[in-house]
């Protein structure tokens, strides 16, 4: 199988690209940038580029498409002047692959996230579920990159995820570090409730989907539970040794966000074992791991 990965200068589309070369999987990596020091087998690719999209994918041939390129910045996504690059990337740069993929009849993965949904309640969300309402600008662009895989082809996967950490990239948990070790206290939101989801974990989940034909809608993120960042917070310390308080405080509290966030980022997984895919570890193990990645260290 050949394989070509988008993204892979962010945290999951780098682990994908690992995952795949460990396992003897021919992979290609692609992302914006020119050139990439951590991959020989890259291609640089503007996935809002059309013509660039169907040159590279039907010259690359791959069986398969894991695409994790977006843009994540949720925040920003609100600024005026950014939204129409979000929209180009979400949603246009995600019709663009599906499109190149159904030219040559390769599968997709799409990596969505639990921002398609309102984030209101506190029932999980489920796979298969269609009450779509995004609160968010980055969350209207991820649902459409979504219906414009499932409008175009047959062959695809869309794994939503939330509250993602891996090494090479920006994350909560290296900005929860960073400010516990300048700071005696800090100040974290106790009523958005979710799991973490690590990209190591993740990479080797969609490793192993994009080898069968178990097509359709998943949820992947750690298990263990569902928590609040500031329960993630006090673990994140805990298990770094960090001595600095955490003080709980509601949404309204906090008060920085541009963006409206969700208070229920649940995420109901089961699909994943009644399909016979493996669930990811317990977040607590995952953050270990994590620590253990980054040359941090733990208790």
């Amino acid at each position: 199988m050949k394989v070509l990965v988008t993204g892979v200068g962010g945290q999951l589309g780098y682990d994908v690209m690992n995952e795949l070369v460990g396992r003897g999987i021919e992979a290609i990596g692609s992302d914006i940038l020119p050139e990439n020091s951590f991959f020989s087998n890259y291609i640089s690719l503007d996935i809002t580029n059309s013509d660039s999209v169907n040159k590279v994918i039907d010259e690359v041939k791959p069986d398969a498409v894991i695409h994790c390129a977006a843009w994540t910045a949720v925040d920003a996504a609100e600024d005026d002047e950014n939204k129409d690059k979000v929209i180009a990337i979400n949603k246009n740069g995600t019709e663009n692959i599906a499109k190149a993929c159904k030219l040559i009849d390769a599968k997709m993965i799409y990596i969505s996230t639990d921002y398609v949904f309102n984030g209101l309640g506190e029932t999980p969300w489920v796979p298969d579920s269609k009450e779509y309402a995004p609160i968010n600008v980055y969350g209207q662009t991820k649902l459409d990159g979504e219906l414009a895989v499932s409008s175009i082809l047959e062959k695809f996967f869309i794994v939503r995820i939330a509250w993602v950490f891996g090494k090479n990239g920006k994350n909560f948990i290296k900005t929860m570090l960073n400010v516990g070790q300048k700071y005696p206290e800090v100040r974290v939101v106790n009523d958005q409730i979710g799991t973490p989801t690590y990209t190591l974990d993740l990479s080797r989940l969609l490793v192993d989907m994009v080898l069968t034909d178990k097509y359709g809608y998943y949820h992947a993120t750690n298990e263990g539970g569902y928590i609040s960042w500031y329960d993630f917070t006090c673990e994140i310390y805990r298990q770094a040794g960090l001595t600095t308080k955490v003080t709980p405080v509601t949404t309204e509290e906090y008060g920085l966000s541009k963006a409206k966030r969700p208070v229920n980022s649940r995420l109901d997984k089961s699909k994943l074992r009644t399909n016979g895919f493996e669930s990811l570890p317990d977040w607590k193990d995952a953050l270990a791991r994590y620590l253990k990645e980054i040359d941090y260290g733990t208790n």
